[in-house]
């Protein structure tokens, strides 16, 4: 199991949608003390005005972004632009790109943007929080808020003691790197914070969603899989809180992993003559939807068995 196995992007990108205000009052307390959320509604989205931004290489690829109109309290609008360095680590860009978004989304719509960032890679000593320059008098500047989450390492009581499901995301996080190399400890915090849910007594929604996001991050081994499953099962029926269907959602997810290699192998058989067993037992010992959902385009589009040997290697690898 390698750090590279683990999907971090889009579950990141589901829980911000999911918890907007509880992220905001989580990482960014001031941010969401301003903001009007009597409103209805609070904040929207604006998907549209973001990937008018995405195709443009110079400012690289973008692990997970989100934009979003909020009013203020005084009445005034705002967008906030939220940005999550998840798997990333030291770059001298970042704080450019910062800058580069948050003017490109002020250009064309003359609205205020409050640009966020949270860093979640291993450097503790990474802080970018402000990009600038000065030429012949001419001074251009800006800051913006950064959540680290190493620094909550050091918090992990306040973490346990907070019903924000936020504290519940970044405990998961946290284990998930701190365990890439020990599937046995991450096997064990997966159980505690799993069990922890219940303790807490979120609502069936809340429990669902956030071991939607445990779960999605926390990769485990097969073997060990099937043994936590075993274990929240028999957690669910001891507590009686059999309401909670996320063995069947496990279930639902493995049918659709199951069938996602099935279409990459047919593809590939039915496209070229032989394909090598080696190949097929690979896909068929992956287990990321993402990875899957890569390899069968690759498979429709790549020319030959091994030009797709060595996308299948660069995936795999990360």
């Amino acid at each position: 199991m390698t750090e590279q196995s683990t999907d971090y992007d889009s579950p990141w990108k589901e829980v911000i949608e999911e918890y907007f205000p509880s992220f905001l009052e989580f990482f960014f307390p001031l941010v969401y003390a301003e903001i009007d959320w009597q409103r209805d509604p609070a904040y929207e989205f604006l998907d549209t005005e973001l990937q008018q931004l995405e195709p443009d290489a110079e400012i690289g690829r973008r692990l997970v972004d989100k934009v979003a109109k909020v009013w203020l309290l005084g009445g005034e609008e705002a967008w906030v632009l939220v940005h999550v360095e998840v798997q990333g680590k030291y770059d001298s860009k970042f704080a450019e790109r910062m800058y580069t978004y948050n003017y490109r989304l002020y250009d064309p719509h003359k609205q205020r943007v409050i640009s966020l960032a949270i860093l979640a890679d291993e450097e503790k000593n990474w802080r970018p929080s402000s990009y600038g320059y000065q030429l012949g008098g001419c001074r251009v500047s800006l800051e913006f808020p950064v959540a680290k989450l190493l620094d909550y390492e050091a918090q992990w009581e306040s973490l346990e003691q907070s019903t924000n499901p936020f504290a519940v995301i970044v405990m998961a996080h946290l284990k998930t790197k701190a365990t890439h190399r020990n599937p046995q400890s991450r096997l064990q915090w997966k159980l505690s914070l799993v069990r922890r849910l219940y303790e807490r007594e979120y609502s069936r929604e809340d429990i669902l969603k956030l071991f939607r996001f445990i779960d999605w991050v926390m990769m485990l081994p097969e073997e060990l899989a099937q043994g936590f499953k075993a274990v929240v099962k028999s957690y669910e029926e001891a507590t009686r809180m059999r309401y909670v269907t996320s063995i069947e959602r496990l279930a639902k997810q493995e049918g659709m992993v199951e069938k996602a290699r099935e279409d990459a192998i047919a593809v590939l058989e039915t496209r070229f003559p032989e394909v090598p067993n080696s190949i097929v037992e690979r896909i068929n010992g992956i287990n990321d939807p993402s990875m899957l959902k890569t390899l069968f385009t690759k498979a429709i589009l790549i020319g030959s068995v091994e030009e797709f040997q060595q996308v299948l290697d660069e995936v795999v690898s990360g």
